[in-house]
């Protein structure tokens, strides 16, 4: 916030009651508060509430006599964007808006300090017109440059004819030369900093017949992000292999590999996939950017049943914690964050993953190597001569790794894995299947937990009433869970961890959807989890040992109190979280 001369604020404060920002009365309260504690005045308005940062910024700039732009939800032409650097842009908080008679459109954060603006005219060589607008507003725009890639991508591919003539070279040697020159390298490093910026999790390299997608999975969901021309696949494909340490000379059989970048201040580490499809060589790259991630179970979307269901099991020291879901669906964060629950110096806390996603302090982390024979199930062998009080296997997926994580958990250990299922009362199945004796998976498992995950709505988002269907859909999914009376709405919502919540019997509901903007596409931003959690109770033993299907163990679950994955996901709609639109997309009417 800028410091204003005394006057200058007087101004400020001026226009914003004659803008009716704020009363008189509140303004005066404010400035009181201001002078007595000695902090500055705007920051209190805009961290009270009364005035929001677009306000304060248009009162200034009225009073500066500069004019004033709203950028919060502007999208700009990535052909504007071009006009100035984003180094340029992001370092003195000012983007660009378009062309008038030979200047520069810019608004700028700074826009009434005539030497900062005299500055940037000097550093980039051109006249400007300038305008003010917000810190969130050029935020805004400044994102919108990392989703210009294609603009990006034109300098490096336009001699084509260079590269369609050093795709026809075999030799390894000069495939090599080409993989370490400019253009294929700055491609690369453009492609991975547009996911980094984007936060997406995975980058697809996909080869087609007559050329070369790029498509990145943001949200769980994929979306193109460009196309390249066939010359520039094996070159590229080549350069990803040097730096993940692989085989370039390989075609034939899939190559897995690592390697880390640095990109916004921080190193993000990425798992290499390269598999032979009929066009070439198909790459996926995840990335593991574990900056963003809150390993807090509230904060990863964990409330009411499920949170004390994973705490009770928290409490013993013996027996088996296992988590169940599809490729992606957050399942390694959750053990983490079971991790990250209860350790401490008393206890000695050993993983086996593969590989190691999340490096943590006070924990032994061992990397599976099946290239020296080092395999969940040589691996856990190994950890139980370590005398650890807790053991984390990454995954269970064969028979001898259930059997050793059963032993362990028999022999006083605190067991944590995962399993690839669809719901939580599919991995008791799914271990039978495995051939564990159903006596031993009825008195070793004792917390299972599903989940998946789905699209957070966006910060710019408006309330609606539900429609007949959605209506429908909320009240046959969550009917039997919802209040019925007034009288009921503070205990069971209690029950549920929300503060509150509406009426089984309503005729609609207020739900919440995302305004669509360049930080939140379709509305959406970030992702949560949904989940099912139940405790292995003496009558699902039963079920266990009578090989019972995943849906009898299910329905009992649910006698007893469990909340499915898609009731969670409509409690979370329900609550202005995500929506059901985004909850049914992810979680089938079977899961109800």
């Amino acid at each position: 916030m800028k410091v204003l001369s005394s006057t200058a604020q007087q101004q400020v404060e001026d226009v914003l009651v004659e803008d009716q920002a704020i009363s008189r009365e509140d303004l005066n309260l404010l400035v009181t508060r201001a002078e007595k504690e000695s902090i500055p005045l705007f920051g209190l308005l805009v961290d009270s509430g009364k005035v929001t940062n677009e306000q304060l910024t248009r009162a200034s700039a009225r009073v500066g006599k500069v004019p004033y732009v709203n950028l919060t939800e502007a999208k700009v032409d990535p052909a504007v964007l071009e006009l100035l650097p984003s180094e340029a842009a992001e370092r003195y908080m000012a983007v660009p808006l378009g062309e008038i008679q030979h200047r520069l459109v810019v608004a700028m954060l700074d826009a009434d300090n005539i030497q900062a603006v005299d500055f940037l005219s000097n550093k980039i060589g051109r006249p400007l017109k300038v305008y003010a607008a917000s810190e969130e507003g050029i935020r805004n725009v400044l994102k919108q440059y990392g989703t210009n890639i294609n603009n990006d991508m034109a300098d490096v591919f336009k001699d084509a004819t260079d590269l369609d003539e050093l795709t026809k070279k075999k030799e390894i040697t000069e495939i090599q030369t080409v993989v370490q020159d400019s253009p294929i390298s700055k491609a690369l490093s453009s492609i991975l900093e547009y996911a980094a910026k984007n936060k997406a999790s995975d980058v697809h390299i996909e080869p087609l017949e007559r050329e070369l997608k790029i498509r990145c999975r943001i949200d769980g969901v994929l979306r193109e992000t460009m196309k390249l021309p066939k010359a520039t696949e094996p070159p590229l494909i080549s350069r990803i292999k040097i730096l993940a340490n692989l085989k370039i000379d390989e075609h034939r059989i899939p190559q897995d590999g690592q390697f880390t970048i640095h990109v916004n201040n921080k190193d993000i580490d990425l798992r290499i996939a390269i598999s032979p499809v009929i066009w070439g060589e198909q790459v996926v790259i995840r990335l593991l950017d574990k900056s963003g991630t809150s390993l807090k179970l509230e904060q990863m979307g964990y409330t009411g049943r499920a949170l004390r269901s994973i705490r009770s099991g928290l409490e013993r020291t013996n027996g088996m914690i296992l988590t169940s879901g599809p490729t992606g669906s957050g399942k390694s964060t959750s053990l983490y964050a079971l991790l990250n629950e209860i350790k401490s110096d008393s206890i000695n806390i050993v993983t086996l993953e593969d590989p190691v996603e999340y490096k943590m302090d006070g924990i032994n982390q061992i990397q599976v190597n099946a290239g020296v024979g080092l395999t969940f199930a040589s691996g856990l062998r190994s950890i139980l001569r370590q005398d650890p009080d807790v053991v984390m296997v990454g995954e269970i997926r064969d028979k001898e790794t259930a059997e050793l994580a059963i032993q362990a958990s028999l022999t006083g250990h605190l067991v944590f894995s995962t399993l690839h299922t669809n719901s939580a009362a599919g991995i008791l199945p799914r271990l039978l299947d495995m051939g564990i004796e159903p006596f031993l998976i009825a008195s070793t498992v004792h917390t299972v937990i599903g989940q998946r995950l789905v699209r957070r709505v966006g910060e710019a988002h408006e309330s609606y009433q539900s429609d007949a269907a959605e209506t429908a859909a909320i009240k046959e999914v969550l009917g039997p869970i919802l209040p019925k009376t007034d009288a009921d709405i503070e205990a069971v919502a209690k029950d549920l961890g929300y503060e509150a919540l509406p009426l089984g019997g309503d005729n609609a509901y207020t739900l919440t959807r995302g305004k669509d903007s360049s930080s939140s596409p379709g509305g959406y931003s970030g992702r949560m989890g949904i989940y099912e959690v139940f405790d292995v109770s003496e009558p699902i033993q039963d079920l266990i040992l009578k090989r019972s299907t995943s849906s009898e163990i299910e329905a009992l679950a649910r006698k007893e109190g469990m909340i499915t994955m898609r009731q969670d996901g409509f409690l979370k709609a329900l609550t202005g979280k995500t929506t059901v639109k985004e909850v049914n997309r992810v979680a089938s009417a079977d899961s109800a």
